[in-house]
């Protein structure tokens, strides 16, 4: 029982952004399949549709249950929001460089790339999440 409680205190940050890194791609790739599919918009559309809806999830998740941000004041609160939305600009950048390169020009499954490229923004994320956006004072 010892181990298992020395191993949940080493990774209590990654546990619990793993289980929302989930639920924040399954609101991405939900997101990306109605506007997709139901909605008709094009690939490019419908992953920034899905982008926009997954980093607001994403940083309601992260700030208070991932990483139990200590900003209080409205400047930390807003230098937190902007490094978060900046970083994940970055990585939807990556989204959608892969989702171009991969579906329109290699004409591979969207939902297949759309699965594998969340897994990197995922642990891009994480890094620019832990190293910049919530690290601890």
């Amino acid at each position: 029982m010892e181990k298992l409680k020395a191993l949940y205190t080493r990774y209590q940050d990654v546990i619990p952004y793993l289980f929302f890194g989930v639920c924040t791609t399954l609101v991405n790739m939900a997101a990306y399949w109605v506007a997709a599919y139901p909605l008709g918009l094009g690939v490019t559309a419908s992953t920034v549709i899905a982008w926009v809806l997954a980093v607001l999830f994403a940083y309601v998740t992260n700030r208070r249950w991932v990483f139990h941000s200590e900003a209080r004041t409205a400047s930390e609160i807003g230098r937190e929001i902007v490094s978060f939305f900046s970083c994940r600009l970055a990585t939807g950048l990556v989204d959608l460089g892969c989702m171009f390169l991969f579906v329109d020009v290699l004409r591979c499954n969207d939902l297949i790339i759309k699965a594998l490229d969340n897994v990197l923004v995922v642990v891009l994320n994480y890094v620019a999440s832990k190293l910049l956006i919530f690290r601890k004072r």
